[in-house]
């Protein structure tokens, strides 16, 4: 059995966790996890990358908290260094990332969310989420406390981290830490159909990955060098097939139809 299952079709590639009950991630899973975000990486057909977990209850209760109980502590730190090598893959990678958290996502599973460009939740009763790792006598160290701040600010994360308390969609929503919440019924229709928006002929592919470059580059530097990153991106495009179609189809006040190229 995969833990990651893969599929790709029309531009959009789906990375389910497999893990159930509640998908929690293992040494193993982290392994499929990073060959998939790879192998949707490399694939040029592929324009946006999905995230979600198997079943309707959990996106990913985070790590398998059983390794930590009787690994060593240079296993144990080895352990979240690949997981922080992993969520940066894909923060990094030059297209663009969902999480469709389509249940709840609790600590490494939350983290791995927030490695997403975008989250879209859905509504339900016992959808929660959150970063209890302070109940366990530990932080967040999949990148939860870094992200969470630069989503929701500095004292709501705080707060959220200390007390580890867990939060709803529709908080989360008010907080800045989600993009978009559904319904559960259709909860996957309606994140693929928000997927498609951004997929050619609609959306020019390469501009929104050089805007998710900029971004992802930009916030680890000076404004000045991040204009200058921004710069060249944006002479990369210049030179593109799209961006001939863009400017074309504004002088002729028309739709522009993009390629991807």
């Amino acid at each position: 059995m995969s833990l990651v299952n893969y599929a790709a079709d029309n531009g959009i590639a789906v990375l389910e966790l497999n893990a159930p009950p509640v998908n929690s991630y293992n040494l193993d899973l982290l392994r499929e996890l990073d060959a998939a975000i790879v192998r949707a990486r490399e694939d040029d057909a592929v324009q946006v990358i999905v995230v979600r977990g198997a079943g309707d209850r959990f996106f990913c209760a985070g790590a398998d908290v059983r390794f930590f109980a009787t690994a060593g502590s240079r296993a144990r730190y080895n352990f979240a260094l690949y997981a922080n090598e992993t969520f940066n893959r894909l923060e990094w990678t030059a297209k663009l990332t969902i999480a469709a958290l389509n249940g709840t996502a609790l600590g490494g599973g939350l983290e791995l969310a927030m490695a997403c460009d975008l989250r879209l939740a859905r509504r339900g009763e016992r959808v929660q989420l959150g970063l209890p790792e302070s109940n366990l006598g530990l932080l967040p160290g999949t990148g939860g406390t870094q992200r969470l701040p630069r989503l929701i600010g500095k004292a709501r994360a705080l707060e959220m981290m200390v007390t580890g308390r867990s939060i709803a969609p529709d908080e989360a929503l008010g907080f800045g830490l989600v993009n978009q919440v559904y319904d559960a019924d259709g909860f996957m229709d309606k994140v693929m159909e928000y997927a498609r928006q951004f997929l050619p002929p609609a959306r020019a592919s390469k501009a929104v990955g050089a805007i998710k470059r900029a971004v992802q580059t930009g916030l680890n530097l000076s404004v000045a060098d991040g204009i200058a990153v921004e710069r060249e991106l944006l002479q990369q495009l210049f030179e593109s097939e799209d961006a001939n179609e863009g400017i074309k189809a504004l002088l002729e006040k028309r739709k522009a139809s993009f390629t991807g190229q």
